[in-house]
C-alpha cells in the first residue's frame, strides 16, 4: 500500500464512521502467531478494555473494546516507548519512526502511529477496529513492513482526554489510558 492511498483511508473512515479494513485485510488474516493484546489501565490502574493487535502480510488490524471511558471522541495512537509506568510520559512521543508531521492533515504525511479517535459512547464503551499498514508487531522488518512495534525500547497504545484534531499535537490533551503492546527489552 503506497503512502498516498494511506493517507487517505484514515481520513476518510473517520467521516464515514467506519472502521480501517481494506476488503484484503480478511485474506491476508493468516497471522503467523496469536495476536498480541495491551492491556488499558487509567493512571490510577483501573482496567478499561483492551487493544488487540494481529499481523496480517500488509500490516497490522488494530481492534479496540473499551468501558468506563468518558464519553466523546478521544486521540488515539501508538506511543513510541513500551512503558506505562511510573506515569504514562514514559510512553514517550507517538510513534514515528519516519520523522513525520502529526496528523493526517499533515503535508508530508503522518506519524505512522496517529489513528482515527476513538468515538466513546454515552454508556463509557467503545469498539473499533483500524488497519495500520507498513508495521509488523515482532518483526522482522521487511520492504513490505519497514517499521516494527518491537524495537529494543517496545511500543504502547494511548488513549488520551480530548479529540485529536489531525494537525496539532497538544490537541488531543493529556493522556487517560495506556497499555504496553510490546515492552521493553
Amino acid at each position: 500500500m503506497t503512502r498516498l492511498t494511506r493517507s487517505f483511508a484514515p481520513t476518510l473512515a473517520a467521516f464515514a464512521g467506519i472502521a480501517l479494513a481494506p476488503p484484503s485485510v480478511a485474506e491476508d488474516a493468516a497471522p503467523a502467531s496469536a495476536p498480541t493484546v495491551a492491556a488499558m489501565r487509567t493512571a490510577d490502574g483501573k482496567d478499561v478494555g483492551s487493544v488487540t493487535f494481529t499481523q496480517t502480510e500488509h500490516g497490522v488490524v488494530v481492534a479496540v473494546k473499551v468501558h468506563d471511558v468518558p464519553a466523546g471522541k478521544h486521540g488515539l495512537h501508538i506511543h513510541q516507548t513500551g512503558a506505562c509506568t511510573p506515569d504514562f510520559m514514559a510512553a514517550g512521543g507517538h510513534f514515528n519512526p519516519d520523522n513525520a508531521e502529526h496528523g493526517f492533515h499533515a503535508p508530508g504525511g503522518y506519524h505512522v502511529g496517529d489513528l482515527p479517535n476513538l468515538d466513546v459512547a454515552a454508556d463509557g464503551s467503545a469498539e473499533a477496529e483500524f488497519f495500520v499498514p507498513d508495521v509488523t508487531i515482532a518483526g522482522p522488518v521487511t520492504e513490505m513492513l519497514p517499521h516494527t512495534l518491537s524495537d529494543a525500547d517496545g511500543s504502547a497504545m494511548m488513549i488520551h482526554a480530548a479529540t485529536d484534531d489531525y494537525k496539532t499535537m497538544a490537541s488531543s490533551g493529556g493522556r487517560l489510558a495506556c497499555g504496553v503492546i510490546v515492552a521493553k527489552k
